[in-house]
C-alpha cells in the first residue's frame, strides 16, 4: 500500500534535495587535485610574476597534498602560456599566473593572441599592484608634477622611459599629454631593467616602473621620485600621487594586478577552492617576504577579484586603445 504523501514528506524531500548539489559541491571541491598541478608562468624565470608563482605554488603543493610544478612558457605578453591554459582540460590541474597585460592588454594590442580571455579563462584571484614610481633625472630639479609639467612645456621635448609599447607608462605619457597639452615622446624599452640603465646614463629624461626595479637608479641619487601613478607607496608615503597632484584621467584610479586563471569550463567549486588557497597564501611567511619585496597588498578572493576586473576592465581598454597603436 502505497505512504500517504503529506506536508512533512514533501518538507523533507526538498531539504534532500537541495542538499544534493551541496555535497556533491564540496565532494568534488575535496577531490581536488587528485594528481600533480601544473602552474604555467607566462614570464620567464627569475622576475616578479615568476617568483611569486612559485611561492604561491609551494604553499598550494603544502596544503592539498600535490606537487605543484612551475612551468615557464614565456613570450608574445604572456599569450603563448595563456593560450596553452586556456586549451587545457578544465579540471584545476593546469592554472595559469599572469599579470594585467595578459587578462587585459593583449586584446587590445594583439590582432590574434591565441585565446579569449572572456570565453576561455576564469580569473580566480588577483594581487593588486602596487604604484609605479614617477622618476626623474636629478639635474632637471623636478619634484612634484607641477615641476615636471613645467619642465615639459618650457623644453617642449620630454625623452620618457617606458619598459613596453602599450604599458602603462605609454599610457600614463598620452594621458598626461592629452590633459597638459604636451608633447612627451615615449622612448620603449624591453622591460624594466635596461629602462633603468637609460635614465641612470641620461638618455632619459624621466621613467615609470615598479618600486623595486627602481631602486638601482634611487639608491645611487641618479633618481628622484615625484609622482606615483595610482596609488600610494608605503614605503614612501610622502609621495603623492598623479590625482593628488591634479591629473584627471580615470586611468589614474586602476592598476595593475598578477593574478591566477583557469580553463573558462572548470567546475566553480575548484575555482572557489583555489581561490581560497591563494587568499590563504597571502598569511604564510614566506609568501609576505615575496609580497614584501615587491610592495603587493594580499589577494583578494574570487568576488573581489571579478568585481576589479569588471570594474576597472572598460578603464584600462578605453585608455588603451587612445594611444591608437595597430595591433601587432
Amino acid at each position: 500500500m502505497p505512504t500517504p504523501f503529506n506536508r512533512r514528506h514533501f518538507i523533507a524531500a526538498g531539504a534532500a534535495a537541495a542538499a544534493m548539489p551541496f555535497l556533491s559541491r564540496r565532494a568534488l571541491a575535496q577531490a581536488w587535485p587528485s594528481r600533480q598541478i601544473r602552474m604555467i608562468c607566462s614570464y620567464p624565470a627569475g622576475g616578479q610574476t615568476d617568483l611569486l608563482a612559485r611561492a604561491f605554488g609551494e604553499y598550494i603543493s603544502k596544503q592539498v597534498g600535490q606537487t605543484v610544478v612551475i612551468e615557464n612558457k614565456a613570450g608574445a605578453s604572456g599569450s603563448i602560456g595563456a593560450a596553452e591554459v586556456a586549451r587545457a582540460a578544465p579540471d584545476g590541474h593546469t592554472i595559469l599566473c599572469s599579470i594585467s597585460t595578459t587578462y587585459v592588454m593583449n586584446r587590445v594590442m594583439m590582432k590574434n593572441p591565441g585565446y579569449d580571455m572572456d570565453k576561455d579563462l576564469t580569473l580566480v584571484s588577483v594581487l593588486p599592484g602596487a604604484g609605479l614610481l614617477l622618476v626623474a633625472s636629478p639635474k632637471l630639479g623636478i619634484k612634484n608634477l607641477d615641476d615636471f609639467v613645467a619642465f615639459a612645456r618650457k623644453s617642449g621635448k620630454v625623452n620618457f622611459g617606458t619598459y613596453s609599447a602599450g604599458s602603462a607608462p605609454h599610457m600614463t605619457i598620452n594621458e598626461l599629454n592629452k590633459q597638459y597639452g604636451l608633447r612627451i615622446e615615449p622612448i620603449h624599452y624591453r622591460g624594466e631593467a635596461p629602462m633603468w640603465t637609460g635614465l641612470a646614463e641620461g638618455t632619459l629624461d624621466v621613467a615609470m616602473g615598479s618600486y623595486t626595479a627602481a631602486q638601482s637608479v634611487l639608491q645611487s641619487d641618479r633618481g628622484i621620485v615625484f609622482a606615483v601613478h595610482s596609488k600610494k607607496v608605503d614605503a614612501i608615503p610622502h609621495i603623492k600621487t598623479l590625482p593628488e597632484q591634479g591629473a584627471t584621467s580615470k586611468f589614474f584610479t586602476v592598476s595593475g594586478f598578477t593574478g591566477w586563471a583557469l580553463p573558462k569550463a572548470t567546475p566553480q567549486p575548484i575555482v572557489d577552492r583555489l581561490a581560497e588557497l591563494c587568499v590563504a597564501a597571502s598569511s604564510d611567511p614566506k609568501v609576505k617576504e615575496v609580497l614584501a619585496t615587491f610592495v603587493l597588498e594580499p589577494t583578494l578572493g574570487f568576488k573581489e577579484t571579478n568585481a576589479l576586473y569588471q570594474r576597472e576592465l572598460p578603464v584600462w581598454l578605453e585608455t588603451a586603445q587612445a594611444l591608437g597603436l595597430d595591433p601587432a
